[in-house]
């Protein structure tokens, strides 16, 4: 079982290695939510993942053991970047089995730190039965991403430097798939200062660990924004740290992760995957069970899609009103599109689309529905423009 010397013996293994990340408060982030928000930023890590300490630690022992044919991991793209990573820089042969969902950047970079990527599956449980196949086959080590004692040391290094850099904290909130981070953050804490709070997070789709400590069946999902921690089966080693050290796992939706990625992109300028985000979503989500603390937040990976984070973006600004569709009725005669652009411009908003529906309406044959996308400042705003539509004499309102 993983103690505190093991983390600090890790600690000392990643010295110069990675990097030693800043843990800073975030005072806009601790009005809005109403707790002391402190935040490690590990999406700074060079491979934008906290998985790169284990990835570290675990491969500079098997570096000085001797690699042998090298080394095999699965993962759906953060653990994959870490091992390739450090497999590299300590010439270690490193192969990694992804599931086919892994976002394309994080497939792109692994391939980029000279590891060979093999595609396999629809979940982590389905890379993991063919990388244990591989590893079989072909003599290779295998890394796993989180039940392994040398990885929980090595991400347990993440608590040893928030408390060096804020001692009085009061509670650690830490996404959780598999366990490994939390799990050794839990060891490390706990020696440290051992009247803390620690408190797990997982989204609702993949709530495995949440079920297999609190003996709770909530029913899971098959997708989530959150891939970093949508694990369907809960590590050995973690499950038994946690249970024993973790004093609360709490659930999050997809809504609260994405409302997080967009708080931390607008608020810090810091970009953040789902995984990432899942701690702060439980700050928005379960205000008053942390209303007045002085609370940690690991923000554990950067690695995003794009296209994902475009679509996290638009949909936000919908939620803020930022982005509306608005019906208008009107009659179908020249000059009244005219009179409605003229009245939203001059109510503030910007039009992005403009389309007329005159087969699908139930309005009288002369009259004409036309659907308008607006950028606006927000709700406020949006129900200015509304109401100079209604003034200027025509039936608008917002389309859902």
């Amino acid at each position: 079982m993983v103690d505190i010397d093991d983390v600090e013996r890790a600690a000392r293994r990643l010295e110069g290695q990675v990097l030693r990340t800043p843990c800073v408060e975030s005072r806009t982030l601790s009005q809005i939510v109403g707790a002391q928000v402190f935040l490690k930023f590990e999406n700074l890590q060079f491979t934008a993942s906290f998985k790169e300490r284990g990835a570290c630690n675990k491969m500079a022992q098997v570096a000085q053991a001797g690699a042998g044919q090298g080394v095999i991991a699965m993962s759906a793209g953060n653990h994959a970047q870490g091992v390739a990573y450090h497999a590299q820089r300590l010439g270690i042969p490193a192969t990694i089995v992804m599931p086919r969902f892994t976002p394309g950047v994080k497939i792109e970079r692994t391939r980029g730190f000279g590891a060979r990527v093999v595609l396999h599956g629809d979940s982590l449980e389905a890379a993991r039965a063919h990388a244990d196949e591989l590893a079989a086959r072909e003599g290779l080590a295998f890394v796993h991403p989180y039940d392994d004692d040398d990885i929980i040391a090595g991400q347990g290094t993440v608590a040893l430097e928030m408390l060096d850099e804020v001692p009085d904290l009061e509670t650690l909130v830490v996404s959780v798939g598999g366990g490994g981070l939390i799990a050794g953050m839990a060891v490390a804490a706990r020696a440290r200062k051992p009247g803390i709070e620690i408190v797990g997070v997982q989204t609702a789709r993949f709530p495995a660990m949440v079920n297999a400590v609190k003996g709770t069946h909530h029913e899971g999902g098959t997708s989530t924004i959150a891939e970093g921690i949508a694990v369907g089966a809960p590590g050995e080693r973690t499950r038994e740290l946690i249970t024993r050290l973790v004093d609360d796992l709490v659930l999050v939706d997809e809504g609260d992760i994405e409302q997080a990625v967009l708080m931390l992109l607008e608020i810090e300028k810091t970009l953040v995957e789902g995984a990432g985000a899942a701690g702060l979503a439980a700050l928005i989500r379960h205000p008053e069970r942390f209303r007045g603390r002085k609370v940690g937040l690991v923000l554990s990976g950067g690695n995003i899609d794009p296209l994902l984070l475009a679509a996290i973006i638009e949909r936000g600004m919908v939620r803020a009103g930022r982005l509306a569709r608005l019906q208008v009725s009107a009659r179908d005669v020249p000059g009244s599109l005219a009179r409605i652009t003229a009245t939203v411009a001059e109510a503030g908003a910007n039009i992005d689309e403009v389309h007329h529906q005159r087969a699908f309406t139930l309005q009288a044959a002369q009259n004409v529905d036309i659907e308008l996308v607006l950028q606006t400042r927000g709700r406020e705003h949006l129900a200015t423009v509304i109401d100079a539509l209604h003034h200027a004499g025509f039936e608008a309102g917002e389309k859902r």
